[in-house]
């Protein structure tokens, strides 16, 4: 997987690759689908969701620049193995999750696999995890019309928003970082993910 789509489509940052090699993606899906865990592609993990394609995760990821000390606030738990990658490479990992089914499979999948840093919120994660903020970097794994004021307010100084922004069923990944109280924003990948349910997302 690595060697052969991640590579050879620019991701660099090796820290990322090794998180990617070390990080057992098929234990976070479905077994009848795990014989496709590392194939180039997003994949359905039941209740609406998906977990998202190996490349897409190591796009975002390597787009946040954790250097290993951050607290990090993941909107959008789903199987949890984007929360997993994540605690390879950060300090502590909160992640929210408004499903409650996949919020428990997924910390009891991390807890089996020793992910002891990662923490599932069940709740609308539109408004973020304030009893937490402020965050080093914030990931949002759906796609969202806009990036949520909450998540802007709970990032600190100098942190960086990573999300999928644009229309319902296409978007842009879009790199934030908040200088004077605002996010200073870039684009990325054209992408699509399934919709930010909540507040200040999408409506049902």
């Amino acid at each position: 997987m690595v060697s052969s789509q991640l590579v050879p489509r620019g991701i660099r940052d090796e820290k990322v690759l090794a998180a990617m090699r070390k990080v057992p993606r098929h234990l976070f899906m479905p077994a009848p689908v795990r014989y496709t865990a590392y194939d180039d592609m997003a994949m359905s993990i039941g209740e609406g969701q998906t977990i998202s394609q190996p490349y897409m995760v190591a796009v975002m990821t390597e787009l946040l620049e954790l250097t290993g000390t951050e607290k990090v606030l993941e909107i959008g738990t789903g199987s949890g193995y984007q929360a997993a990658i994540l605690s390879e490479l950060a300090a502590e990992v909160y992640t929210v999750e408004r499903i409650a089914l996949l919020a428990e499979r997924a910390q009891a999948k991390l807890n089996e696999l020793g992910y002891g840093s990662v923490h599932v919120v069940v709740g609308d994660g539109t408004i973020g995890f304030e009893s937490e903020a402020p965050y080093d970097r914030i990931i949002v794994t759906a796609a969202a019309p806009e990036i949520p004021a909450p998540l802007v307010r709970q990032v600190k100084e100098g942190g960086i928003v990573v999300a999928p922004v644009g229309e319902r069923y296409s978007q842009i990944l879009l790199k934030g970082r908040k200088v004077n109280g605002r996010l200073v924003e870039e684009y990325s990948t054209p992408c699509a993910f399934v919709p930010l349910i909540g507040e200040h997302g999408w409506k049902e």
